[in-house]
């Protein structure tokens, strides 16, 4: 795809809609290239059916969850909370095979493909066969996240997750966490066989998965071990009231907190979730450099809380988006449950629009998100420089100006009712490291193998 030539008559570029956008695929599937104001396509320049615009990093992702989804809506005891979600969902972790990890995998890649993501960060932690043994190739279940994202084309990150313990006051894993357990030696094997099969758009760093499931020494050695290492860390923190309590009791300290005090952040960490989390702790991690990645899909889904968003906002900390439990798959929902969780929260509509007042600032809710999420996704799976300028992946999205929701729409607004006028099918293609991997009608043949999956792990 060397040299490969994009025309838009209108794409986000850096902020805003500019027109007659020419983009030049490099070598490397980076942009080498970014030109506004060219009033007509050159010779041999695809031209994009559509309004361009950056494609986003799902950075948080638990793909084998996709086979749960819809599974736990109803109540089966007096109370129903993460913790009993949590429960129900064990019973899939402890069932699905490599094969059928794959094909449910390479199912919910192609969703996310379609819905506005061009890159997936996996925090991985389902490692072992059923009986909890280590598979003779320990990266078997890494294999098949990383072939269904070959299948279908995303890139992907791999984070094989640090898992020791079943909480702060248990020692050992339960049994139904027979599968995760993996120790700071394993973490980096893994880490370094996914890095060894050097495939294209693969990648690979490191998680914790909470610090109620690893040891304190065991963190500081994994962390220790990575000094040098530029690959992203990530970490489940403050999502459930009882893990911030639990923190607490063990500590002295909230989760956060603990972190900063421990001095293990930096721009590598990632704090997924963060939810229940005080100002004071969000002007510590953002005096870091560390990230946090909200996932309002899941966390609305589990009733894990809402975030307090402006005063994330107000920080300079970066900020990305994930789909977690995948109960929500595409960016614009995941924008939209951002935004409308702060505005039950605070009775107020725009919350996330910057409170001054323009030209000087981003009057835009969807604007200022995006633009924040985009920079804050790329830094967390691992990809340096995001959106269509020169030196990022030359990924993009091609928007459907027909969709019901999008026509007649005025230029200036078409990013808001991308988010928030609901569209169901608004994007036409989605372009990965300069190459179309999914265009609207096209057919694909992820369905057959996931129902094969749904029905051998629920039952017909």
């Amino acid at each position: 795809m060397s040299g490969a030539l994009l025309w838009a008559a209108t794409a986000w570029v850096r902020g805003a809609w500019a027109t007659g956008v020419l983009l030049r695929v490099g070598a490397d599937g980076r942009w080498a290239e970014v030109r506004s104001g060219v009033a007509q396509p050159p010779p041999g320049a695809t031209v994009l059916p559509g309004p361009a615009m950056p494609a986003l990093a799902n950075a948080h992702s638990h793909a084998f969850q996709r086979a749960f989804v819809g599974l736990a809506e109803r109540r089966d005891g007096p109370h129903d909370d993460f913790w009993s979600w949590r429960d129900r969902m064990y019973g899939v972790a402890l069932r699905i095979t490599p094969e059928q990890l794959h094909a449910v995998a390479r199912h919910l890649y192609a969703e996310l493909l379609a819905g506005g993501w061009s890159h997936v960060v996996e925090f991985h932690y389902l490692h072992h066969a059923p009986d909890g043994q280590a598979y003779a190739d320990e990266a078997t279940m890494a294999r098949a996240l990383a072939q269904a994202a070959q299948d279908v084309g995303i890139g992907l990150t791999i984070l094989p997750v640090l898992y020791e313990r079943a909480g702060f006051a248990q020692p050992a894993l339960r049994d139904d966490q027979r599968r995760f357990a993996a120790d700071t030696e394993r973490v980096l094997r893994l880490r370094d066989a996914v890095r060894g099969w050097a495939l294209p758009l693969v990648g690979a760093g490191v998680a914790v998965h909470s610090l109620r499931a690893a040891r304190p020494a065991s963190i500081h050695a994994l962390a220790l071990a990575l000094h040098s290492d530029p690959g992203p860390i990530h970490v489940h923190v403050a999502e459930q009231t009882a893990e911030v309590e639990d923190c607490m009791a063990a500590s002295g300290r909230r989760p956060v907190q603990w972190l900063v005090d421990e001095g293990l952040l930096d721009a590598r960490w990632q704090l997924v979730h963060a939810t229940h989390t005080g100002p004071g702790e969000i002007a510590a991690v953002a005096a870091t450099g560390a990230g946090v990645v909200l996932c309002p899909g899941t966390e609305a889904n589990l009733g894990d809380g809402v975030c307090d968003l402006p005063a994330w906002l107000a920080s300079t900390t970066p900020l990305a988006l994930g789909t977690d439990s995948h109960a929500t798959r595409t960016a614009s929902e995941e924008l939209r449950w951002l935004e409308y969780g702060q505005r039950l929260r605070l009775r107020r509509r725009n919350v996330a629009a910057d409170a001054a007042l323009p030209p000087a600032a981003q009057p835009s809710t969807a604007a200022r998100l995006f633009e924040r999420v985009l920079a804050g996704g790329a830094a967390a799976a691992g990809l340096g420089a995001a959106g269509l300028r020169t030196g990022a992946r030359a990924d993009l999205l091609v928007l459907d100006e027909a969709d019901p929701a999008l026509v007649g729409m005025p230029a200036s607004h078409r990013l808001d009712a991308w988010v928030f006028a609901a569209p169901q099918r608004a994007i036409l293609q989605a372009w990965v490291a300069g190459h179309c991997r999914f265009e609207a009608g096209a057919p694909h043949d992820t369905g057959p193998a996931f129902a094969a999956a749904m029905a051998a792990l629920h039952g017909r």
